[in-house]
C-alpha cells in the first residue's frame, strides 16, 4: 500500500482510517480463530454496493511450484468493502498495478469467496483472460473493476471477482465467473469484457476452466 496520502480527504476520515488501519493491524496480530469479524456496512449516506468486496494481494518468487496451501499461505487479504465511498478509501491508497513489480496479483473477490481455484463458488467455474502488454495493466483493471462493482455484466450472481497479474513481459487481466459450462454466460461476460476495456477487435482473449488450471 501506498504511504502517501493524495490528500483529498478530510481530516475526520484520515482519522478514521489511521484507527482502521490501527484496529485491522491489532485484528491480524490476534490469532485468527478468536477474532470475531465485524460484518462491513456501508456508512451512512454512502452508496452502497449489490455485494460487498474483498481485495488481496498475492506475491511469489517465479520458479518455484506453488501447491494450493503454499498459495493460500501467500496470499494477503487487503480489507473488504460495502459501498463506493469505502472501495475509494481503499482503492487510492494502492499502488497501481503498472507500478508494481515482480511477480505480484491484486483480486478483487466478492466477500467469502477465496482468489483459489479450489474454492466451492469457483471450483466449477472458469475465467476469461486477457494478456496485456506493458503499459496497459492500470488503466484496464480500473476499468474491469468498476465495470464489475458496478454490475455492468449483467449476469446475476455469476461473477465471482478478478485478477490483474503482473509480469515480466506481460501483464495479465482475468475475470472469473461460477459456471463454466454456461455459454450464454461466458459469451455475455466476454462481450462486455471487449466494451468496457475497449479491446482492438483482434485481441486474443481465452477462456480457461478451472478444473483445467487445477490439472
Amino acid at each position: 500500500l501506498k504511504d502517501d496520502d493524495s490528500g483529498d480527504h478530510d481530516q475526520n476520515e484520515e482519522n478514521n482510517t489511521q484507527k482502521d488501519s490501527e484496529k485491522e493491524k491489532n485484528d491480524r496480530e490476534k490469532p485468527q480463530s478468536t477474532t470475531k469479524r465485524k460484518a462491513v456496512v456501508p456508512g451512512p449516506a454512502e452508496h452502497p454496493l449489490q455485494y460487498n468486496y474483498t481485495f488481496w494481494y498475492s506475491r511469489r518468487t517465479p520458479g518455484r511450484p506453488t501447491s494450493s496451501q503454499s498459495y493460500e499461505q501467500n496470499i494477503k487479504q487487503i480489507g473488504t468493502f460495502a459501498s463506493v465511498e469505502q472501495f475509494w478509501r481503499f482503492y487510492s491508497h494502492m499502488v497501481r498495478p503498472g507500478d508494481l513489480t515482480g511477480h505480484s496479483d491484486f483480486h478483487l473477490f466478492k466477500e467469502g469467496i477465496k482468489p483459489m481455484w479450489e474454492d466451492d463458488a469457483n471450483k466449477n467455474g472458469g475465467k476469461w483472460i486477457i494478456r496485456l502488454r506493458k503499459g496497459l495493466a492500470s488503466r484496464c483493471w480500473e476499468n474491469l473493476i468498476l465495470a464489475m462493482l458496478g454490475e455492468q455484466f449483467m449476469v446475476g450472481e455469476e461473477i465471482c471477482g478478478a485478477v490483474v497479474s503482473v509480469r515480466f513481459q506481460e501483464d495479465i487481466i482475468s475475470i472469473w465467473n461460477k459456471t463454466a459450462s454456461d455459454q450464454a454466460t461466458t459469451a455475455r461476460i466476454r462481450d462486455t469484457l471487449r466494451r468496457v476495456l475497449n479491446l482492438p477487435p483482434n485481441t486474443i482473449m481465452e477462456y480457461k476452466t478451472h478444473t483445467d488450471s487445477i490439472k
